[in-house]
């Protein structure tokens, strides 16, 4: 019998197939609410809805880290057990929500599924190291779980848009939930971690802020930033212009095109380079090209941009997690992914008011240079921190 540690279907496999489940039900869940928070209104009232829906995106993570993230450290059967709670809940509340979409009750419910989505993230990252013990393969299978959570919103978003189309979002609601039924009762089959955590240290907790981890974090939480900036820009930008849904659907395909080929580079590159150089390329070469789709301001430059970003934000997502588990002490892994998923989502909604807030001034070309400034301030300001990191540590093992 297989060890359940091991990087097989008892225990990597059947967290993917846990997270496969619950990514497709949060497909539903997306597709379903999306006439009613964006595409069925004007801009007037699109705006007023986003906002609500940044507020509750910054919301959950009040209780994901001060809560979550010393929880799941405590438990042995902690990480599975959120896995599982996440989905049964966001079944639940699917199946409350089919009443309630035109109803006031429709936020309260989102936050509730918001809530539990992102804690699922949490739990998800944390458990990697736990069925790979092996940290070699750790960027393989942070890049596994990317891919299929690519592959899982196709399968799940698809349908749910002809359910809508056909039927109505209620119809795609019922379906969510049942597939997050599935998904919970995956997750109950995934491996208890070897042990139960300690209490974290003074000494653990300087661990978390080594350098290496505090630079990655600041540099992913600006192309978070990026990424949340530029989906509300061209979601808005688009609709402005009254341009033809098919541009939006180029849109989309081209950033999970995009998506899916970070994913796929990501692990060769690291055989070569390490997380940190990956990280730094993300940032710079996505600035280059949004500096050149900046000249373009049109729907090649659109499409260009949201297909860089995307590459850049899963590559690098990618390398950091990576980074983390190399760097960071095993046993705190649910707290140290629970705040870096706050600073990261945090990051994404302050990128996403920007053009929510100055819709009225802001221009592709505008946007797409400032985008390119941001990007390229962060990737030189992280070689530099870096470099002077290893001087600095080349300085104090001389002297000693």
């Amino acid at each position: 019998m297989r060890d359940p540690q091991t990087f097989g279907f008892n225990g990597f496999g059947r967290l993917v197939a846990a997270h496969a489940g619950s990514v497709v039900g949060d497909a539903f869940l997306t597709v379903s609410l999306a006439g009613s928070i964006f595409f069925s209104q004007s801009i007037g009232e699109s705006r007023t809805q986003v906002l609500w829906y940044l507020l509750l995106t910054i919301a959950p993570f009040a209780i994901i880290g001060p809560v979550v993230g010393p929880a799941l450290d405590r438990s042995r059967a902690g990480r599975r057990t959120l896995l599982a709670a996440g989905c049964f809940g966001r079944a639940l509340v699917c199946f409350l929500m089919i009443g309630q979409i035109d109803s006031p009750l429709l936020f309260p419910l989102a936050f509730i599924a918001l809530v539990l989505s992102k804690s699922h993230s949490v739990a998800k990252s944390a458990l990697v190291p736990a069925v790979v013990p092996d940290s070699e393969k750790l960027v393989e299978a942070n890049s596994r779980l990317t891919l299929v959570s690519v592959f899982a919103s196709i399968l799940g978003g698809l349908p749910a848009a002809g359910l809508v189309a056909v039927v109505d979002a209620g119809a795609s609601l019922f379906v969510g939930s049942i597939v997050f039924i599935v998904a919970g009762f995956l997750s109950m089959r995934i491996p208890n971690a070897q042990r139960e955590a300690v209490p974290e240290t003074p000494e653990e907790r300087s661990e978390l802020a080594a350098p290496s981890i505090v630079f990655a974090g600041t540099a992913m939480s600006v192309m978070r930033g990026c990424v949340g900036f530029l989906t509300f820009l061209l979601a808005f930008l688009l609709k402005k212009g009254d341009q033809p849904p098919w541009v939006f659907g180029l849109v989309i395909v081209a950033s999970a095109v995009g998506g899916f080929v970070g994913v796929v580079m990501t692990p060769p590159l690291r055989r070569r380079l390490n997380e940190e150089t990956i990280l730094a390329s993300a940032l710079l070469v996505s600035s280059f090209v949004a500096l050149l789709c900046a000249r373009d301001g049109g729907r090649i430059g659109a499409v260009t941009i949201a297909f860089t970003i995307a590459v850049g934000a899963s590559s690098g997502r990618i390398a950091f997690d990576s980074l983390l588990h190399r760097d960071g002490p095993a046993h705190l892994y649910g707290r140290a992914f629970a705040r870096f998923e706050t600073r990261f989502q945090l990051a994404w909604v302050a990128g996403a008011l920007v053009p929510v807030a100055l819709l009225d001034v802001l221009t592709k070309r505008s946007a797409f240079f400032l985008l390119a400034l941001v990007l390229g301030f962060s990737g030189i300001s992280y070689i530099a921190g870096l470099r002077a990191r290893n001087e600095w540590g080349s300085h104090q093992h001389g002297s000693s």
